[in-house]
């Protein structure tokens, strides 16, 4: 974005805006709005890669640390709870196919399904720092050519009913993840303890 920034602000502003939506809302929110932007495959998918590969680089030595209480992240606690809540809750479905489960975890392209809870479930499941980061990437980037050719070719399929279209589309996948989170959230929400009831 800084060199961006000498040579095209508005470039610079659109990695910034794709960096922030990947964080807050996904890949498919942000490979969406970069094509509907005007930029082309090099761009989009370069600083989606970019953004994912950092965010999972950060998170799991993080993660590892915390679960080995080795450091306490009070700050980011709530956040790891969560991640750890989210991992635990699709543990299984990863398991029953092991290293095959984990690649295609790491396909859905919503928070909270993704890589970054894809490295953690790795690592509940046992598998080696090397083989979770090296399985969570590969899956992510194939993941990212894989998307992006889908949701390009939504976003030229829409911008032919208008320039008002793929900024619709935009706002229908952003109501799906917020849709998916919500979902996800009451499913690793624990259940209410029925025996503890007050008897007075």
């Amino acid at each position: 974005m800084g060199l961006y920034a000498f040579w095209s602000p508005q470039t610079s502003r659109m990695i910034s805006a794709m960096s922030f939506s990947n964080i807050i809302f996904g890949r498919a929110v942000s490979l969406s709005i970069g094509f509907a932007g005007g930029y082309g495959h090099t761009l989009v998918i370069g600083v989606n890669a970019w953004v994912e590969t950092v965010l999972v680089l950060l998170f799991y030595p993080i993660f590892v640390f915390s679960m080995q209480k080795l450091v306490v992240f009070p700050k980011l606690k709530h956040f790891l709870d969560r991640t750890r809540a989210a991992a635990e809750h699709h543990q299984d479905k990863v398991h029953r196919y092991g290293i095959i489960g984990l690649f295609t975890f790491v396909w859905f392209p919503f928070w909270m399904t993704g890589p970054v809870v894809g490295s953690a479930i790795g690592y509940l499941l046992g598998f080696s720092h090397w083989l979770t980061l090296s399985v969570v990437l590969a899956g992510t980037y194939i993941a990212m050519g894989g998307w992006a050719y889908v949701l390009f070719g939504v976003q030229a399929r829409a911008a032919e009913f208008g320039s008002w279209a793929p900024a619709l589309i935009i706002g229908i996948i952003i109501m799906l993840v917020l849709a998916g989170y919500y979902l996800n959230k009451r499913g690793t929400r624990p259940a209410p303890d029925l025996n503890n009831k007050n008897t007075s």
